[in-house]
């Protein structure tokens, strides 16, 4: 089944992020952390759905995606940074891997965090929060929502940057010496999410590390 939205409003969160915000239909359900394909309903972009994720709860009265444009090229992403409040997409049904299996370890890279905002809004919510968030990207710039995350209660951040210097977090790359530095307790629920090579580098590195093959979740599962 597919729904309609309407673009409620847009804000600029870095450089080449956006939060989309959209009504929400009546009879849609999803779990936090799943994901959309969504399409762009303009001439000549009828055709060219995109998976992104849902980074407002499942009990909000409106839908959020948080989506990375991407300008070098013209494609979907660069299209989305052009709507306005009033412009339509369609989405379909939701689907994904990556949910909430509780409280842990949640690693992303750019825009890998997008399926980590809800759950982690929802254990927020909740109280038992409990959960670490090591989160990298190229420039201090490209954190996304970090204030967001700093605010959070229960929450332990590490942010890391690979393409920048003088900063006021780590530079470092996301690798088995670092998580190794950072982290004590393997035996704990592991999330990933982040392009292909950054998910299969990270996985080898904590499964090396004493971490349980079950209690790693990517988008692509097992």
């Amino acid at each position: 089944m597919s729904y309609t939205l309407t673009l409620q409003s847009k804000k600029q969160l870095t450089p080449d992020v956006h939060q989309y915000v959209f009504d929400k239909p009546e009879g849609l359900s999803f779990k936090p952390g799943q994901a959309t394909e969504l399409t762009i309903l303009k001439e000549g972009w009828k055709d060219e759905g995109r998976p992104f994720t849902f980074t407002s709860l499942p009990d909000d009265d409106h839908l959020t995606f948080v989506i990375k444009s991407y300008f070098d090229h013209d494609g979907v992403t660069e299209q989305l940074a052009g709507l306005v409040p009033g412009d339509t997409v369609e989405i379909e049904e939701p689907f994904g891997a990556i949910t909430d299996h509780g409280a842990g370890v949640f690693i992303a890279a750019g825009a890998g965090i997008t399926p980590f905002i809800p759950i982690l809004e929802k254990h927020d919510a909740m109280g038992d929060m409990d959960c670490t968030l090591i989160f990298t990207n190229e420039t201090e710039n490209d954190i996304i929502l970090r204030r967001k995350w700093e605010k959070m209660a229960g929450l332990k951040t590490f942010f890391t940057v690979t393409d920048e210097e003088n900063t006021s977090v780590e530079e470092e790359k996301v690798d088995k010496s670092f998580l190794e530095k950072h982290l004590a307790d393997f035996d704990r629920t592991f999330y990933i999410c982040g392009p292909q090579g950054f998910v299969d580098d990270v996985r080898d590195a904590l499964l090396e590390l004493g971490a349980k093959k079950d209690k790693i979740v990517t988008e692509e599962g097992w």
